[in-house]
């Protein structure tokens, strides 16, 4: 089987519980550090399934490789190849298929409840399921791109997961393991005092209350979405 091909754009945000799903799995990927310099692959052909995960920049800024990997997001799609987008990744995916990317009214920082949309599609991915308690660190929002169908919603943000036919985006982080939690509220911790007043931001002693639970609470999450989308993965030559 060809290897899922994973983006990675920061050191501290790499594919996290994804990992060990596709471990567990035995699901073979490739990690392509765009922030260590890597180049991105010429086509899509190598591999079954794109994953782009987060990081901090904004997909509206100026930086050489978005254009390219906008157009290797569009690749995959014209052939069917899922993509799959978490946070950072989810609004490269809602630009690649013509939505907007814009600041959210406030930064969500820390563990949040999203509700599950009562609609076919978030039924499909999510079954009888109402809310859960993912992670979240963004400042911007995506819009839902056309012919879409939104999955998730918080108070916070309107537009926190959607689905395109195979493809699945997401605003909120549903691959975190605990290590990841401890070092983003270490590494960031001058954002989160900086942000301190937003009713969607936690103090970090609050992101690390009943760690254990919470990550394994939502891996049980993230195995259900992904293997819905691993379904749809490229086995073929």
């Amino acid at each position: 089987m060809k290897p899922i091909a994973i983006f990675r754009f920061s050191p501290i945000e790499g594919p996290g519980y994804f990992a060990t799903f596709l471990d567990n799995n035995h699901i073979p990927w490739q990690l392509i550090s765009i922030d260590q310099g890597e180049g991105l692959p010429g086509n899509i052909h190598l591999f079954s399934g794109l994953v782009l995960m987060g990081g901090p920049m904004s997909v509206n800024d100026n930086l050489p490789w978005i254009g390219s990997l906008l157009a290797l997001i569009k690749q995959a799609v014209a052939h069917d190849v899922p993509v799959l987008g978490h946070c950072l990744g989810g609004q490269l995916m809602s630009k690649a298929f013509g939505g907007i990317i814009e600041a959210n009214p406030i930064k969500e920082l820390g563990w949040g409840k999203v509700r599950v949309a009562d609609n076919p599609v978030a039924h499909e991915w999510l079954g009888d399921l109402k809310e859960f308690e993912p992670f979240h660190w963004h400042g911007e929002t995506f819009s839902l791109p056309a012919g879409s169908a939104l999955l998730l919603s918080n108070a916070y943000c309107q537009n926190q997961a959607f689905a395109l036919g195979i493809h699945l985006g997401m605003q909120c982080h549903v691959e975190m393991t605990e290590d990841m939690v401890l070092n983003w509220s270490r590494v960031n911790a001058a954002e989160i005092i900086q942000n301190q007043a937003s009713p969607a931001v936690q103090p970090a002693d609050a992101m690390q209350t009943n760690l254990k639970s919470r990550v394994s609470k939502l891996n049980m999450i993230a195995d259900q979405l992904y293997r819905k989308w691993i379904t749809a993965l490229k086995t073929g030559e």
